[in-house]
């Protein structure tokens, strides 16, 4: 982890987090970023094509 040059007694907790990690170069992000996603399960093709049709509510995600 990176302490810029300074000695740090980082907690427990802290370094769970952040330990092994380095500031990204070009960004300057501090730690991965966390993508949220999901997906889902259809009972059958003509389920699916309900859905994304808008025949039938359920969850579906289109990018």
């Amino acid at each position: 982890m990176s302490n810029n040059g300074k000695d740090r007694n980082y907690r427990f907790e802290t370094l769970q987090l952040h330990a092994g990690q380095e500031p990204d170069p070009t960004t300057g992000a501090r730690a991965v970023p966390i993508y949220q996603t999901t997906s889902y399960n259809f009972k059958d093709a003509q389920h699916a094509s309900d859905l994304f049709g808008l025949k039938k509510f359920g969850n579906i995600i289109c990018l």
